[in-house]
């Protein structure tokens, strides 16, 4: 009776302990499954992924669930690539209170980008400006440069007398080429009617 009592005894024990190893066990199991807690655990656990397929898909759920990164010296770091800013905060997704001084940031972002756009703007339309202004002070430079070149049209002198001849009531000098001239060339016209005398008609036959 005592040996059936303390056979009994060792299996309950037997038992208890393989009950205990399995609990301990499915216990250490569940620790190693539980949730990471920001993206670098999470991107861990999503390289040891059976496939491609698999991994790509776990490190997209991972971009979702966490903003932040760590940062090497401790905490986290949040890149807002609208403004290209990276901000410190406390944890792996910023906090209300951190989006929001994010968001304020962001809205001067904008402000400051919509003023420098008007500026570049305004500095654009100034430019044109002052290349029109140079581009018709150029017109009217080359316009009155056109105008100097053209040659004015000089009043053509007059002849007041010609070779042999001179202006009548003119005092003439004795031997000057302009009395003497007339008088040789009337002799010379004379000694040309001689030589060639002018055809008469041919006299009618009665």
């Amino acid at each position: 009776m005592l040996s059936v009592v303390a056979s009994r005894r060792a299996a309950l024990l037997v038992a208890a302990a393989g009950f205990f190893l399995l609990t301990h066990s499915h216990a250490q199991a569940q620790w190693w499954k539980r949730a990471p807690v920001d993206f670098e655990e999470c991107a861990d656990a999503a390289e040891k992924a059976a496939t491609k397929a698999e991994k790509t898909s776990a490190l997209a759920g991972c971009n979702s669930k966490f903003a932040g990164r760590r940062k090497a010296g401790g905490g986290y770091a949040y890149y807002d690539f609208l403004q290209d800013r990276t901000f410190d905060i406390a944890g792996p997704n910023p906090t209300p209170d951190e989006q929001k001084k994010i968001d304020e940031s962001y809205t001067a972002y904008l402000a400051n980008q919509r003023r420098s756009n008007e500026a570049a703007q305004a500095a654009m339309r100034q430019q044109l400006e002052q290349q029109e202004q140079q581009a018709q002070q150029l017109q009217q430079v080359a316009l009155r440069t056109d105008v100097a070149r053209v040659p004015v049209p000089v009043e053509r002198p007059k002849v007041l007398q010609t070779i042999g001849q001179r202006p009548k009531g003119a005092p003439c000098a004795k031997g000057s080429f302009s009395c003497e001239w007339p008088r040789l060339s009337e002799s010379l016209n004379d000694l040309k009617k001689l030589f060639n005398p002018t055809p008469g008609k041919p006299a009618k036959k009665g």
